[in-house]
């Protein structure tokens, strides 16, 4: 479809029914969840494994041809965990694999189809036993990865640093940088004393977005009728 002709009320309607969804089948799966997370295509979600967290104003977008998926593996080296702050963006096909541990903090942004392991799961030489080559992975604050990225085990990226798209991280990145490249390197430094905004500035006046979101939609979806959605769900045309 070119257009989303759904009327408003059907529109706001299936995100209250998707809102019970997430409450009613998602939160359970995380050990801790915080307020207001936003779950696109909930349906298609995967969490497995214990000790699976996220803050507030989670924003996760997944899709049934992309899922974001986040699994913890329990193990004689330990439990993993994922960590996730306040103000995250994570998109279609994110994948995040824990076997000791990976904290990701406030205001990331996490592209499409990015990966990010904690473990190489089978050693150089002994590649029947997994789990034994495990460090631990941090993201700093306000840390935004590009699409396709690869994080490798045992690297810390620093608050604000930007990794290019298609970038494989196999060793720390210091913090207010730009880095690109397989393995990524620096490429440009950022100026710390610059005024950043973070995600966190769209939710300031706390349900004010969400609202705000609402009035969106009915303003955009001010034309469409309910015959005329019902129409395009059987018998679209070019027009629609």
């Amino acid at each position: 479809m070119r257009k989303d002709h759904r009327p408003f009320f059907i529109k706001y309607l299936s995100g209250r029914i998707n809102d019970w969804y997430v409450r009613r089948f998602v939160v359970p799966q995380f050990d801790q969840l915080g307020v207001h997370p936003l779950i696109v295509k909930p349906r298609s979600c995967e969490i497995h494994g214990r000790n699976i967290s996220a803050g507030n104003f989670l924003h996760l977008i997944s899709h049934p041809t992309k899922p974001v998926r986040m699994t913890t593996w329990s193990s004689r080296q330990g439990q993993g965990f994922i960590e996730i702050g306040d103000y995250c963006l994570i998109a279609p096909g994110v994948e995040i694999t824990s076997a000791i541990g990976i904290r990701i903090g406030s205001n990331c942004m996490i592209a499409t189809e990015c990966s990010i392991n904690d473990c190489d799961w089978h050693g150089l030489y002994n590649r029947t036993r997994p789990f034994r080559c495990s460090e631990p992975v941090t993201l700093g604050d306000n840390v935004w990865l590009g699409a396709r990225v690869i994080v490798c085990k045992g690297v810390t990226i620093g608050d604000n640093s930007v990794i290019g798209a298609g970038a494989v991280v196999a060793s720390d990145i210091p913090a207010n940088v730009v880095a690109a490249g397989n393995p990524a390197r620096v490429i440009k430094h950022l100026n710390p004393r610059k005024r950043m905004l973070k995600r966190e500035f769209l939710f300031r006046k706390g349900n004010f977005y969400w609202q705000n979101q609402v009035e969106l939609d009915r303003y955009l979806t001010a034309g469409n009728s309910f015959w005329k959605w019902l129409k395009t769900c059987f018998a679209p045309t070019r027009e629609d």
